[in-house]
């Protein structure tokens, strides 16, 4: 009896198909309307029509971050009503470039760590630009904040940074255990040589990844505990398969608090802030009720990761 029929006759069924040939591109658990009927589908069809240009997925990251900084110079260097016309799509677009270089990747088999660290990288450094340029608008166009401007542009930013750091973090770690996929942290854990390759951007940078990967852990700390049980499980399809239904139920409620801690909500935040005027208003929507939002999150990811491990067991 060779092993998928033992498997068959101990548990009464064929064994259920492995994570790898269930994944899908963009689970409907992690689409809002925004991502399920805009982003997603055309960065698709860009990443469709890159494929046989041989434009790399970094190219594609980079051209993401031109967007993020032309849409700041045009926010910030244009009169009222005209900047905001220009900027809100140009920056609306960046979102469909951010979807397309991760698909182009696996359209090629490019798809590495190294590269989720450039997609982050120019992501972080794009918007960090981007908050300098409002903020140095905010200062010139209020006289009576001036100064003040750079602080609370300052605390947004680190704001959007432990929001944006902690919801892409838990989403991800919901797709490695539910449907196997790998991402940065993996990468990191495992030492993955392409973080260490004697290159100027991984000595810069690759750092940043390890920091990026130490705040997640400090955003959920019973990852450290589950992570293992479902590393273990990765040789038995039953247990995989039952790890990744108990994690799947469990999350559901943190996926919708980790939805609005997106960068979907905050770029139309953004537009709708520079259509009344003034960047201020984006800038105490992120340090105030995003905040609050970020503290609602961490407390349902570890009510949750507690009844993972509940029903996974030690």
């Amino acid at each position: 009896m060779n092993g998928v029929e033992a498997t068959i006759s101990s548990h009464g069924r064929a064994p259920p198909r492995p994570l790898a040939e269930r994944r899908e591109r963009h689970p409907k658990e992690l689409e809002d309307w925004l991502n399920a009927r805009i982003f997603h589908p055309l960065g698709d069809r860009l990443a469709i029509l890159l494929v046989p240009t041989g434009v790399s997925p970094n190219m594609v990251s980079f051209a993401g971050w031109v967007l993020i900084v032309a849409s700041g110079f045009l926010y910030t260097g244009l009169p009222w009503p005209i900047s905001v016309l220009l900027a809100f799509p140009l920056h609306m677009l960046w979102h469909v470039f951010d979807g397309a270089d991760g698909d182009l990747a696996r359209r090629t088999g490019r798809a590495s760590a190294l590269g989720e660290l450039v997609d982050g990288i120019c992501d972080y450094t794009g918007h960090i630009i981007l908050y300098v340029l409002l903020a140095a608008f905010l200062s010139l166009q209020e006289p009576a904040i001036g100064g003040w401007a750079w602080w609370i542009a300052t605390a947004a930013g680190a704001s959007r940074i432990l929001q944006s750091n902690h919801s892409e973090s838990q989403r991800r770690s919901y797709l490695w255990r539910v449907y196997g996929i790998p991402w940065l942290k993996d990468a990191v854990q495992a030492k993955d040589e392409s973080l260490d390759r004697p290159s100027l951007f991984t000595r810069l940078f690759g750092p940043l990844g390890r920091l990026y990967v130490a705040f997640a852990a400090a955003s959920s700390p019973l990852s450290a505990r589950i992570d293992p049980i479902v590393a273990r499980a990765e040789g038995d399809a039953w247990e995989r398969e039952r790890v990744s239904r108990v994690c799947r139920v469990a999350a559901k409620r943190p996926l919708q608090a980790q939805s609005l801690l997106g960068p979907n909500l905050r770029t139309v935040a953004l537009g709708l802030s520079m259509a009344a005027g003034s960047p201020l208003w984006f800038f105490l929507y992120e340090i105030v009720p995003l905040t609050l939002i970020l503290f609602w999150s961490r407390r349902l990811q570890r009510r949750c990761d507690l009844t993972i491990l509940a029903r996974l067991g030690p």
